[in-house]
């Protein structure tokens, strides 16, 4: 098939195959509750489903974007979208909660897939094309989830549980075959061949699974409990070992060395920063979105239609990718960026003060997608022009990484602050919404404000070096 032609097909297989993550991660918040109801289990029980299904995320991530960087990638995907499809079937069909668990920690490694998919565009497509498909491929989950929720919703609103979960087994099918359709099958014969580290897969998926664990039963346990304070405590040891063990190996399984360069430090920091801010935006979004007008903030929409307050985000992300890019030749990448979280920034302040109507909701959830998809789209293009090209995965992945890190911290605080302000009707208070709010708002406009800063000290020392010249 000639390139010209393989082309267009291959950009377009890639991002169906990232679509993948977005609607399976959908099977997510909104589902919590008829989890809880349809498997006799609490609600702080259902919410292990988002738990175990981001740990999982977290350490198949890195590990799946170093084996991208090797020469058999097209197998990679087609064995992790393998993988989530037994999941995603294990979990519609799980007659109890422990295997409906399984399932779900299968379906993690979703989080893998963008990072595969866009070492994969970075080797086949041609070169005037990557910049431009790397930057869809990031924004396709933020895309995707607005996409995403309103079909939850309505399946999860028209049946029940186990059909939406069937849902994500039909796409995931059809993201195999158009996979096996569209990318080369050869092995990539310019891809390194390097000894697997192992040891760094292990400590960082020790480490990683530890802190998310802390971070997201810390609501449930007490912060303040032997269980938090421990799983803190190995994190930190492990992790630790973890960057001492990989600035002394050639080949590990993240390069830390890369963090020297400040672009590729800027897009990892506001990674962790956005992501988190994007976690609090959605999941407080939501449920407003869900909460009865008795409260005084609800918007009280069913299941069916609470999803639907989700697709101004998938809008605005990509509206916000499509102008990256046409503008990333005339505009610097980190400019960028920091137009992307100033605009989460005003979107989340937007919230803070109004998120008691529907259309405040809908317009705040299209300026976070904005945001994002500006932000997302412009931060893995940063890393993949200052990283070389063997090491194009495993660092995409680890930026990946830090954002479901980020969500998680996001998601703990959110629960962290509503446990600690329910009304006697167990629906959070309105001082409660408003102050996850808040901390939303005051977190994307400190990386705002960092991003600022950047781009100030770097024009004054691009001005200066320019001076010194002539």
């Amino acid at each position: 098939m000639p390139e010209a032609k393989a082309h267009p097909r291959l950009q377009m297989g890639l991002i169906y195959a990232a679509l993948s993550t977005a609607i399976v991660s959908s099977l997510g918040m909104l589902l919590v509750p008829s989890i809880s109801r349809e498997m006799d289990v609490s609600v702080s029980a259902a919410q292990w489903m988002l738990t175990l299904n981001l740990m999982v995320g977290a350490v198949a991530t890195p590990v799946m974007g170093r084996l991208s960087d090797g020469p058999h990638k097209k197998r990679l995907l087609l064995s992790a979208l393998s993988i989530i499809l037994v999941g995603s079937m294990l979990a519609a069909t799980a007659q109890n909660f422990t295997v409906f668990l399984i399932g779900r920690g299968l379906q993690g490694l979703t989080y893998g897939i963008v990072p595969v998919t866009i070492s994969l565009a970075r080797r086949y497509l041609p070169k005037e094309h990557v910049q431009s498909s790397i930057s869809s491929l990031s924004v396709t989950v933020s895309s995707g989830l607005g996409v995403g929720y309103p079909l939850t919703g309505i399946v999860a609103g028209i049946f029940d549980f186990r059909f939406a979960f069937w849902f994500a087994a039909l796409f995931v099918v059809t993201a195999i075959i158009v996979v096996s359709r569209t990318v080369p099958a050869r092995p990539d014969g310019h891809a390194a061949l390097v000894p697997f580290d192992y040891v760094g897969a292990c400590l960082l998926g020790l480490g990683l699974g530890a802190l998310l664990l802390a971070v997201s039963e810390g609501p449930n346990w007490g912060w303040g409990s032997p269980w938090t304070i421990s799983a803190f405590i190995l994190a930190a040891c492990v992790l630790t070992t973890w960057v001492q063990a990989g600035l002394r190996t050639p080949h590990p399984l993240i390069n830390l060395r890369v963090f020297r360069n400040a672009e590729v430090l800027l897009a990892n920091c506001t990674a962790i920063g956005l992501g988190a801010a994007l976690y609090i935006g959605i999941s407080m979004s939501s449920l407003v979105a869900q909460a009865p007008s008795s409260t005084g903030y609800g918007v009280a929409l069913p299941v069916f239609w609470a999803g639907w307050v989700m697709l101004p985000l998938s809008v605005g992300s990509f509206v916000a990718n499509r102008l990256v890019r046409r503008l990333s030749h005339r505009i610097r990448l980190a400019t960028l960026l920091s137009v992307g979280a100033g605009i989460v920034a005003a979107s989340g302040i937007l919230l803070w003060f109004a998120h008691t109507e529907l259309w405040e909701i809908l317009l705040g959830m299209l300026l976070f997608g904005l945001g994002m998809g500006a932000s997302y789209a412009a931060m893995p293009a940063l890393i993949a022009r200052s990283v070389a090209a063997a090491e194009l995965g495993s660092s995409v992945s680890f930026n990946q990484v830090l954002r479901t890190v980020g969500s998680s911290f996001g998601t703990a605080v959110s629960g962290a602050v509503l446990a600690a302000n329910m009304a006697p009707d167990l629906h959070a208070t309105g001082g409660g919404i408003s102050t996850t709010f808040a901390i939303g708002a005051l977190l994307c406009t400190a990386v705002f404000v960092a991003l600022l800063l950047h781009n100030l000290m770097s024009r004054r020392l691009r001005a200066g070096e320019t001076d010194l010249v002539g």
